[in-house]
């Protein structure tokens, strides 16, 4: 099950093909290493991408990745049922949309928002407040030994020289930190290390809105000094698990002005799509369509991005213009878009 979850998306890749003509083989070596407690991930191949800030993105040997499945198939519906509803990110049923979707829930209730997000999340995240966060839930020796391996076998992040109350000049030395991006284990235990937090944040706070998704969060509430309240006791909390928000994009807004979060500007009654990730799928998109016509791009693989977009992230903010613009530059680039019985858009090379 992990090796077809592992490869989905990837079954042309090479390395995916020279796994999968050796399954059999594979599989059983990675069944009797973990048996044995003698697995040892391999190195890391990291790369930076810009979207639209630097992040170094770590790709792990596609043999660490059927692990990764393997392991988060038995332990992510232990820890889904003690998340709280509104946490979105990384879960089945959930996702931008849906969390977008509550903001204006709670948008119409409330007349004030916090916004905050976590200053360079996933690189600040301690390794031994990880572990204890875990052991919330996971007691198997040999589970939590493979967890500890894939957490120890982290490959060094880009963080913050930041210190906090008690340090000396060699905890940052002496502490690890850091998981790298791209890691599906990365992606599950961004949500089990606050979990706690968002436990705290609606029982103890009990703050009447709150919704997270990965290291952006917002509270709602019908009184402005109450969020300042909360954003002060926040800022007390995540000292406790060594993070910081950030100091310039964490701020109190009305909810009727519109708010950027997740992408696009949100209202109580309409959302848009935020202009700079507009220009940036533009950009996108037409270089897509120039790979196409060269050679470089499948018809699948554009048809494909222009259906997540048009059909999917343009429709979701009702962003009639820009998704007019988007289609006007298709249509010059010289490709015909047929649009399908069921609303999906077919590629066709222009005939002359």
């Amino acid at each position: 099950m992990a090796a077809k979850k592992a490869q989905k998306g990837k079954r042309s890749k090479p390395y995916v093909a020279r796994f999968n003509l050796k399954l059999e083989y594979y599989l059983f070596q990675i069944q009797q290493e973990l048996q044995a407690g003698t697995y040892t991930p391999g190195s890391y191949h990291a790369f930076h991408i810009h979207d639209p800030k630097k992040r170094l993105i770590s790709a792990a040997p596609y043999r660490d990745r059927v692990v990764h499945h393997a392991l988060c198939n038995i332990i992510e519906p232990i820890f889904d049922q003690a998340f709280i509803t509104d946490t979105y990110a990384n879960r089945k049923g959930k996702g931008i949309h849906a969390a977008i979707a509550r903001y204006q829930h709670y948008a119409k209730k409330y007349p004030y928002v916090l916004k905050a997000d976590i200053r360079k999340y996933f690189p600040s995240i301690d390794h031994a407040i990880l572990k204890e966060e875990i052991r919330w839930k996971i007691a198997c020796p040999k589970t939590l030994h493979l967890i500890d391996t894939i957490i120890d076998g982290s490959n060094p992040q880009e963080g913050l020289l930041t210190y906090f109350k008690g340090d000396n000049l060699f905890t940052l030395q002496s502490r690890r930190k850091g998981l790298p991006i791209g890691n599906l284990t990365s992606q599950l235990w961004a949500n089990v290390y606050l979990a706690r937090f968002d436990h705290w944040v609606e029982h103890t706070l009990k703050a009447p809105g709150y919704i997270r998704y990965v290291d952006d969060f917002v509270l709602f509430h019908p009184e402005k000094e109450v969020l300042k309240y909360y954003k002060t006791k926040i800022e007390e909390k995540l000292e406790g698990l060594r993070l910081r928000i950030h100091p310039t994009k964490s701020t109190i807004y009305p909810t009727s002005k519109g708010v950027p979060f997740l992408g696009f500007r949100v209202y109580p009654f309409h959302r848009t799509l935020l202009k700079q990730n507009y220009k940036r799928y533009r950009r996108n998109i037409k270089r897509k369509l120039e790979n196409y016509k060269i050679g470089k791009e499948s018809a699948k693989g554009l048809e494909s991005s222009i259906n997540s977009w048009l059909l999917g992230h343009a429709a979701f903010g009702q962003n009639y213009f820009q998704k007019q613009q988007i289609i006007q530059d298709i249509y010059n680039s010289g490709v015909n878009l047929v649009k399908s019985e069921r609303s999906s858009w077919r590629l066709l090379e222009q005939q002359q």
